[in-house]
């Protein structure tokens, strides 16, 4: 480590990164990063950007060293594009591709395949110029880039202000029922595995909402086919919020139901269609269509127990 910041907490009640922004020369912004990737300890364990300080505390803060930066080389990597002007892209990104370039994906990545199309500043110094959010590596589906600083903050606002309107498509074993439901509880990083989000006080808050679409087989071989609205953008937010209401997403690895034996290689959850203002083009809907693996996988559950009109529209 470059540097260890300690620090003694005098007045309890603030979140810590807005403490350690008062107290260092660090940003906040800085702060949350090392937070979430497990340099920001108080009294040993390590915390979320949200955890609220208690007088007397001993905060501690590694400081990595500096890591040189990567490579934003253009690489012909074949791309969806669904919609573009001169402000933004919208793309179909398949399962498998990387969404930005990272340590063990410095090459390869959405990013490198668009960013000869890009004359962002925002987020070049990290490899992700123009990257407003994002999808797992093993997620597919709409996912919209800013190719200016203009449209970038525009949508970034947006997201902010949770007017991004998205819509995902998951396969989940069970059966939610015939009414929608929501699923309220905050998501923070595993302390145990940092690779895994956990549901937990102190968490940063997330909603997700979602109907049923479609119910397929029977028994413990039940799977239903749901609609997610996901109000908040938390990382793996929904594939741990249905897990969290036993409603685990088929062919999940990480958060998915134990012996499943779907066959499929990545989990079953696609994010279908996305509502966004545009800076110069006003409010547009993107959708992209049901990626062909998880087509044919839907395709060979055969006939329906019971389904919507919006299962003719997902087809």
């Amino acid at each position: 480590m470059a540097e260890r910041i300690a620090l003694r907490v005098d007045e309890g009640g603030q979140r810590v990164d807005r403490f350690l922004a008062a107290h260092s020369q660090l940003s906040r912004s800085a702060i949350a990063r090392l937070a979430r990737d497990g340099h920001v300890r108080a009294d040993g364990d390590a915390v979320e950007p949200a955890y609220k300080v208690r007088a007397g505390q001993e905060l501690v803060v590694d400081v990595p060293d500096a890591e040189p930066a990567l490579s934003l080389a253009a690489e012909d990597i074949p791309i969806d594009v669904l919609y573009e002007d001169g402000d933004v892209m919208a793309v179909n990104k398949p399962a498998g591709l990387v969404v930005h370039p990272a340590y063990g994906h410095s090459t390869g990545t959405l990013v490198n395949a668009v960013v000869g199309r890009i004359s962002a500043e925002t987020g070049r110094a990290a490899s992700r110029p123009g990257i407003v959010h994002r999808l797992d590596k093993d997620t597919s589906g709409v996912l919209v880039i800013a190719k200016n600083d203009v449209a970038h903050l525009a949508l970034s606002r947006q997201l902010q202000a949770q007017k991004f309107g998205k819509e995902y498509l998951a396969l989940v074993w069970g059966d939610p029922g015939e009414m929608p439901a929501v699923v309220e509880a905050p998501l923070l990083r595993d302390p145990d595995d940092r690779r895994r989000m956990v549901v937990r006080a102190g968490g940063r808050e997330a909603t997700t909402r979602f109907e049923r679409v479609a119910v397929f087989g029977a028994g413990a071989d039940r799977q239903a086919l749901l609609h997610v609205r996901p109000l908040t953008g938390r990382t793996h937010q929904i594939r741990v919020h249905l897990a969290y209401a036993r409603l685990p997403i088929v062919g999940d690895p990480v958060y998915g139901k134990r012996g499943d034996r779907s066959g499929l290689e990545r989990q079953f959850l696609h994010a279908w269609r996305l509502t966004v203002r545009l800076p110069n083009a006003g409010e547009r809907t993107f959708t992209a269509p049901l990626a062909p693996d998880l087509a044919a996988y839907l395709g060979s559950l055969g006939t329906p127990v019971g389904s919507t009109r919006l299962l003719e529209e997902i087809r």
